[in-house]
């Protein structure tokens, strides 16, 4: 892979919360490992998916990535230059090439603005365009996202729940990014909005020619919407491959698990499928277990297990897993 193809490329990327104990004078004791050596790259125009279950670091991998928080250590190259490293006014030129979707349209529209006002904001603010040119821009935004433009001045809480995602995507859209963090879009919203919103994405990265980091819980969403899909477990990635290499053959146990927990449409498939249930609540991130960190819930465990974290690695042109088991 080229350098011209890659957009994104994030490099042992490393997030620690620290946990701070006293009153006057606190002090450090100890720190959640939200992710922890988290590395992928994500082609131009492509989609990665990002899976795993609640708390294991998907949204905080997200937001440093756009710098939205700082990273502990590690590095995140956007088009060749590396965000960590860049200061505050250079980051926030760069902000424009990549955007953000967030989880919950109730919480992240403010209720004392219109819908034109919270999409214009950021055209504004960055200046992009002359201001007599805003209000067009935002009519003609709203209609690439399925609203009509006549909504403009209306707030956020005469909106659905699906209504209110699309004017985040329209803000999103407003500065003409290169790059969409999608931070589980339609996990807040009906099943049967669920895919308009993701059949409404698909059709702007053909558009525009867009490229999503999309994190989510549905693996059956995923794999509608991904190019390649990343699962990840406890602040790290267990297994990097193909849409179509991982859904057919899934090499880590903790992604056998998670794909095996997706049901199947065909009945008579369904009935003879073998169920790989996890047993076990995932271990705390301030507390991880040694070696490999999913271990503790995996049916396959061994001695090096616990004694050795195993090595994320190629194991097939583009399979990449982190299993002592996988040869």
């Amino acid at each position: 892979m080229t350098e011209q193809e890659v957009l994104l490329r994030v490099d042992h990327l490393v997030k620690y919360f620290p946990i701070m104990k006293g009153g006057l004078f606190p002090r450090q004791v100890g720190a959640v490992r939200a992710v922890d050596g988290v590395s992928f790259d994500i082609r131009r125009g492509d989609t990665l998916g990002l899976v795993g279950e609640s708390g294991c670091g998907k949204s905080t991998t997200g937001r440093n990535i756009l710098q939205l928080q700082v990273p502990t250590s590690g590095h995140v190259y956007f088009e060749g230059v590396d965000l960590v490293a860049l200061k505050p006014e250079p980051m926030r030129k760069m902000r424009r090439r990549m955007q953000m979707i967030f989880q919950d349209p109730y919480a992240s529209l403010n209720p004392r603005m219109t819908i034109g006002e919270i999409i214009a904001e950021p055209l504004i603010i960055h200046g992009i365009i002359p201001k007599k040119e805003v209000d067009g821009e935002v009519e003609r935004l709203l209609s690439i996202v399925g609203l009509n433009p006549a909504y403009a001045n209306r707030y956020p809480h005469e909106f659905s729940g699906g209504q209110r995602q699309r004017v985040g995507v329209a803000r999103a859209l407003a500065l003409k990014p290169s790059l969409i963090v999608c931070d589980e879009p339609i996990s807040a919203l009906d099943v049967s909005i669920q895919a308009q919103v993701v059949n409404l994405l698909e059709d702007l990265q053909q558009k525009f020619n867009l490229t999503y980091l999309f994190i989510a819980h549905d693996l059956s969403m995923v794999r509608h919407i991904s190019t390649r899909v990343a699962v990840m477990y406890l602040g790290m990635l267990m297994e990097l491959a193909t849409r179509d290499e991982l859904y057919s053959n899934p090499l880590h146990p903790y992604t056998q698990a998670l794909l095996s927990a997706v049901p199947i449409p065909d009945p008579m498939v369904e009935e003879k499928r073998q169920r790989k249930i996890l047993v076990g609540d995932v271990p705390s991130p301030a507390n991880p277990p040694s070696g490999c960190r999913f271990r503790t819930r995996c049916p396959l465990a061994i001695g090096i297990c616990a004694e050795q974290v195993p090595e994320f690695r190629e194991v097939r042109p583009g399979h990449f897993v982190a299993c002592h088991l996988v040869k």
